[in-house]
């Protein structure tokens, strides 16, 4: 009996040891997978987080040319530079000139290259290649009268639904003022400089958003960032921001949904914010608590 006790204890350790190394390879095969599903998982977000970024970029040198003391004039010529690929825009300088700026170029000298190409072809006489660092406003200026919600956002025929944004924030804590010489400030301050400019550019689809977008755009390369070109796309980039979070140089999107964006503001404070209403009207002021806005509003993003 002993002998038979012995053999099936023998027996059942080996069985057992068998078990306990088959369990340990199965383990380390579901390590392995485990390992695996992780490695593909971050290499599928990889670009995504690399698309992200490429949205958002400091800008480089940019050409800026022009001294117009008619508005008309300096849209004329920036039409003439888009007619030919050239994404231009034009501002109002302090001393109420007006000029035309394009162009994110790596280095000095390859922007001063276009620009000369651009003499040679007389499409213009002289021009000044502006730097990264330039900041072009700091200083306040008095706002322009709030005015009526915009045409091309009330002529939308897309059906109006409760906005849900997909991605809703957490309410954050409150978070302190920004200084004179944030970033943000400075493109609210920027934002405000346009208010009461006839903008008219950007493409004549309003209803997708062209022309807000180009403005907002155009503020942010005044301050040294480039961002997307459409609504939808600068919506997709920068941080999410609640509401009750907003602070100066957020934008601000309004749409019939989410994925229904067709307007967009800069947020300058005291709950207004800086809009391009329709093409050829006038940028002005509005209030996020407006009811036609506040129905309408979707999200907010930060990019400083």
């Amino acid at each position: 009996m002993n002998l038979c006790f012995t053999a099936a204890l023998i027996k059942a350790t080996i069985y057992l040891l068998i078990s306990i190394q088959i369990l340990l390879i199965h383990l380390v095969a579901m390590s392995f997978r485990i390992l695996a599903i992780l490695i593909s998982l971050i290499f599928m977000t990889l670009p995504a987080l690399a698309a992200k970024s490429t949205d958002l970029k400091r800008l480089g040198h940019a050409i800026q040319m022009g001294a117009f003391a008619d508005v008309n004039n300096a849209e004329r010529f920036t039409n003439k530079l888009q007619a030919k690929g050239i994404e231009a825009f034009y501002f109002r300088k302090d001393n109420g000139i007006y000029a035309v700026r394009f162009g994110d170029f790596p280095s000095k000298s390859r922007a001063r290259a276009v620009a000369d190409k651009l003499v040679a072809s007389r499409m213009i006489d002289s021009y000044y290649i502006a730097p990264p660092s330039e900041v072009v406003f700091t200083r306040p200026k008095e706002t322009g009268l709030e005015k009526p919600a915009p045409v091309e956002v009330q002529n939308s025929h897309e059906p109006l639904h409760p906005v849900v944004p997909k991605e809703t924030p957490e309410k954050a804590p409150s978070k302190p003022a920004r200084k004179n010489g944030d970033m943000g400030t400075i493109a609210a301050r920027t934002a405000e400089r346009f208010v009461g400019i006839p903008y008219r550019w950007g493409g004549d689809n309003v209803v997708e958003g062209m022309d807000c977008s180009g403005f907002v755009r155009a503020v942010y390369n005044l301050c040294g960032l480039s961002i997307p070109r459409t609504s939808r796309d600068q919506y997709r980039a920068g941080d999410a921001v609640s509401k009750d979070d907003l602070q100066d140089g957020d934008l601000v999107f309004f749409g019939a949904s989410a994925d229904k964006i067709n307007h967009v503001g800069i947020y300058v404070g005291g709950g207004k914010f800086v809009h391009a209403p329709r093409r050829g009207e006038e940028i002005r002021v509005a209030s996020v608590d407006d009811n036609y806005f506040d129905k309408r509003f979707v999200g907010a993003r930060r990019y400083f």
